[in-house]
């Protein structure tokens, strides 16, 4: 429901840019309310606005003055709540239902003066109440007014500029890498949402503890043969009361999730009809770049990984004699790594397509992963201060949000595969986590723990993600096409209109036309471009990628980006210097969904013209522009020695090049 609104929100302010200023104003105002701030979701909304004036939908000076006009406006009303009712305010609905907030607004303001009204503007939560607490203190308006508008202005250029730089960078990346920008932008907003998830799920509990072990307590009054079970969690003398009840609320809670989808998948007997159209989504967002940030994400999750990081943990805590600790830390991987290998063999879930042995519900990987990594945070946690006791648990969510996102972008699992796996593996380190606060009063020696555990998981990381990554990219590549059509058929006949005229994007200035399609070795074709002066590109990677920020590499050392056909990249891309400064001619060859008959490899291409341009002064890109059809004559001329036959379909004129014959070039040197 939210999500529907918000999109609902974010278009009409694409399609009524006027009056979009006074629902940026009202966002801003609402959200430096105080209270109401705590549930407007300011931030999503701003970036929305901020990538609508980015893309030119929205005057961006209009938008500022907006947001910044209303924050000011929703700061002067608590302002003014907080002179009006002075020191009483704290016992009038609705600041008395939230004390701690009012507390941590006023201690702010207390140790920060004035400074703290611009500080409290990106302080989460405590952001709408420190105007008021100025008020409730006597801060005379001169003095209240001057930082409050420099915080109103800065605040609302920060919270738009994102969204601002995205928009107006948006279209110029997008011409290129689309997928890439696309894959980088849903892992971005699949992490923030663990992040927030995790954080406010842990505060609201830390919030209520006091009032789950008094309801607890009462439960256990009136159910005196249950409740002596409770009563051992929840006694109010031990100070590890709350955090126990805590722990097990949250158990039944991801417990009974945990079997709800269990229960649905078995009854299913099969993917879930949302597993399948995130799966189709994710394969829409294949792309060589994002491939391989996704399978060296997705090897995080390995033994490889988790064991030396594991036996790093186990190591520390046998030296410092900490034996409940270890037991519960072996019991903790032993179990939940038998639990899970015997669902996964238990239960018979179709994989998805391409997807090979090993793969199956719950993920092993993503459960093991959210077991350590969350375990090590029920460790460990206690020995930090206050809030800061959530960080380690942040930390967990995080990782295990990427192997996630990067096993569902590579296929290899369904969604209901990593949900199971985080509701098995949360429920399992909860019940272990109760059953370890219940034995271990003393905290252990966070720091060095923590270094050893989270160091020798990042090393190890880095060493496995540099060897595995490319073997896990060919298990889950496209396999090579078996469906055949008749040679001649495709050469005299009009078999060659069956196969796609142009890519498949969703933007249509990305649907770029294929206009050449070739049968035979592609080696005889990439000697034949290189005789007529043409070079070729071996496919772009991240260095290259970051090479694009270098300002001192000439525009022809700047390496062109990789496209996709369906999900394939190019299996060859082509370049020459074109008629023009800083302009050059591209072919992009991909392989074609069906062979010949005869057993000859099919080919599709694409030829463009492409301009060296910079983006917002920071990174060089090339860029697709017209050229009235000269980089596809360009290439015509260098494939004149081969046999070759033109057509026209839906407006594209298609050369058709045969490069099956003897007698052609000898393949060039690569």
């Amino acid at each position: 429901m939210t999500g529907a609104w918000l999109d609902g929100m974010v278009a009409w302010i694409g399609t009524h840019p006027v009056a979009a200023g006074g629902l940026v104003f009202l966002v801003a105002f609402c959200d430096a309310l105080a209270v109401v701030g705590i549930v407007v979701p300011a931030l999503p909304l701003l970036f929305a606005v901020g990538v609508l004036v980015g893309l030119g939908h929205v005057s961006g000076p209009y938008a500022l003055a907006a947001a910044a006009a209303g924050a000011l406006l929703g700061d002067g009303l608590s302002y003014w709540i907080g002179r009006r009712w002075g020191p009483s305010m704290r016992e009038h609905w609705p600041f008395r239902r939230y004390p701690q907030l009012l507390h941590r607004g006023e201690a702010l303001f207390r140790r920060h003066g004035n400074k703290g009204i611009v500080i409290a503007r990106y302080v989460g939560a405590v952001r709408p109440f420190v105007p008021a607490v100025a008020g409730m203190l006597g801060v005379p308006a001169k003095r209240y007014l001057p930082p409050s508008l420099f915080a109103a202005v800065t605040w609302a250029a920060v919270f738009l500029a994102p969204g601002w730089i995205f928009g107006a960078s948006y279209d110029a990346v997008a011409a290129v890498a689309d997928r890439l920008a696309l894959a980088l932008l849903a892992l971005v907003a699949v992490l923030a949402l663990a992040w927030a998830i995790v954080l406010y799920a842990w505060r609201w509990f830390a919030h209520h503890a006091d009032t789950l072990l008094a309801r607890a307590l009462r439960w256990s009054s009136a159910h005196p043969r249950l409740g002596r079970y409770a009563q051992a969690l929840v006694d109010p003398n031990r100070p590890e009361s709350a955090p126990l009840a805590l722990l097990a609320a949250c158990l039944l809670a991801i417990g009974w999730a945990w079997f709800a989808l269990l229960a649905l998948v078995l009854g299913r007997g099969g993917p879930l009809l949302l597993d399948q159209t995130v799966y189709s989504a994710m394969a829409t967002l294949r792309n060589p770049l994002a491939d391989r940030l996704m399978a060296a994400l997705a090897t995080l999750g390995d033994a490889q990984v988790l064991l030396p990081a594991a036996g790093a943990t186990l190591a520390w805590l046998l030296w410092r004699r900490r034996w409940i600790a270890a037991a519960h830390w072996l019991a903790a991987l032993c179990f939940g790594l038998a639990l899970t290998a015997g669902l996964d063999a238990w239960i018979d879930m179709p994989r998805p397509p391409g997807a090979p042995e090993g793969f199956g519900f719950p993920s092993i990987a993503v459960t093991m992963a959210t077991i350590s990594l969350g375990f090590f945070a029920v460790l460990v946690a206690r020995a930090l201060p206050g809030r800061r006791r959530v960080w380690p648990y942040v930390v967990g969510g995080a990782t295990v949000t990427m192997i996630g996102f990067a096993r569902l972008y590579l296929g290899a699992h369904w969604l209901s595969d990593i949900v199971g796996g985080v509701l098995l593996g949360v429920s399992w380190l909860l019940a272990l986590g109760i059953a370890y606060r219940s034995h271990v009063s003393r905290p252990l020696d966070m720091r060095p723990l923590a270094i050893a555990f989270y160091g020798v998981f990042a090393l190890a990381g880095l060493w496995h993600a540099d060897r595995a990554a490319a073997p896990l990219l060919a298990q889950f590549a496209t396999p090579a096409p078996t469906l055949a059509i008749d040679a001649s058929a495709w050469w005299d006949g009009d078999a060659w209109q069956a196969l796609p005229a142009r890519r498949n994007e969703r933007a249509s200035g990305r649907r770029w036309p294929l206009d050449l399609q070739v049968a035979g070795p592609l080696d005889r074709v990439r000697a034949a471009l290189v005789a007529q002066g043409w070079r070729e590109q071996p496919q772009a990677d991240w260095l290259d990628v970051l090479g694009l920020l270098d300002d001192d590499r000439a525009p022809a050392a700047h390496a062109v980006l990789p496209a996709t056909l369906g999900a394939e990249a190019e299996v060859l891309l082509m370049r020459r210097h074109g008629p023009r400064a800083e302009e050059e001619q591209v072919l992009h060859v991909w392989r074609a969904p069906v062979l010949l008959g005869d057993g000859s490899a099919l080919w599709l291409g694409s030829a463009q013209a492409m301009r060296h341009a910079r983006v917002l002064d920071a990174a060089s890109l090339w860029q697709p522009v017209p050229d009235d059809g000269a980089a596809g004559e360009a290439v015509r001329a260098a494939l004149s020695v081969f046999p070759a036959r033109g057509g026209d379909r839906d407006g594209i004129s298609v050369l058709r090049v045969d490069a099956r014959g003897t007698g052609m070039p000898a393949p060039a040197p690569r």
